[in-house]
């Protein structure tokens, strides 16, 4: 992901979509959160698959963004999971939620190193 301005540039349009997801759920007061089975293993799956990846980093800034990513998922297992959870709660995961979204497309977006052309050199001499 480091160095490459595709794989950057696209995550940060996905945490970016999330991001509106989630401003969109806070703003129509929507805080439901999916408790089935399912969820809970998907949840589950991705925060080891999130986990295995910071694994295989190359550098700082794709650790940060998988690491937040790794934090945001987290969170969605534990109220997937925490069926009983007050909705004042849900709406600080929410919310949290929201802000981890946001730090990941900036965070994704710190690993885009673009490639600039050299100038060419003066050669009159």
């Amino acid at each position: 992901m480091c160095g490459t301005p595709f794989w950057g540039i696209a995550a940060a349009v996905a945490c970016a979509y999330f991001a509106y997801s989630g401003y969109t759920q806070l703003r129509d007061d929507d805080f439901y959160w999916q408790h089935g089975w399912w969820a809970v293993m998907t949840w589950a799956v991705w925060v080891v698959l999130l986990a295995g990846l910071a694994s295989e980093t190359r550098c700082w800034r794709e650790r940060l963004f998988l690491g937040l990513l790794l934090a945001n998922f987290a969170l969605g297992f534990v109220l997937a999971a925490w069926s009983g959870a007050p909705s004042s709660t849900v709406r600080v995961g929410r919310e949290i939620s929201l802000a981890l979204w946001i730090l990941a497309a900036l965070a994704s977006l710190r690993t885009v190193r673009w490639q600039t052309a050299a100038a060419p050199q003066d050669v009159s001499s």
